[in-house]
């Protein structure tokens, strides 16, 4: 990456991306679809944490990055299908990459952090 030539913070393309797919739930919701379509209940159900509300604005999100498609039936009522992209599976290595980083190296993250909190008691 040529730090010279830097774009405006606002026309930064890796800020632009990370900033909408490294959020607490986008990750998350990715890795799920990996496996194949899903629901959102279905969705829901493997993140019980998330609230709808934040579920289906994570889903529209990554949709309108184009990561992901949504697909609705003409049932009642609606069902509707989300499935990753091809731009969304070619993400998903990255992802794995920084989680298996994020993995080997929690602990000693955790201990500087500790080691900040003790400094910063002082």
């Amino acid at each position: 990456m040529d730090l010279s030539a830097r774009p405006q913070l606002e026309d930064c393309p890796v800020r632009d991306v990370l900033s909408r797919v490294s959020d607490r739930w986008s990750m998350l919701v990715m890795l799920f679809l990996e496996a194949g379509t899903l629901r959102f209940s279905a969705l829901g159900r493997a993140i019980p944490d998330i609230s709808q509300r934040m579920l289906s604005q994570t889903l529209r999100r990554l949709e309108e990055d184009g990561l992901l498609t949504r697909e609705v039936f003409p049932t009642i009522p609606p069902k509707v299908e989300y499935s990753l992209t091809d731009l969304g599976r070619s993400l998903l290595e990255p992802l794995k990459e920084m989680m298996r980083w994020a993995d080997t190296n929690h602990q000693s993250i955790r201990a500087a952090r500790q080691r900040a909190a003790t400094v910063a008691k002082v």
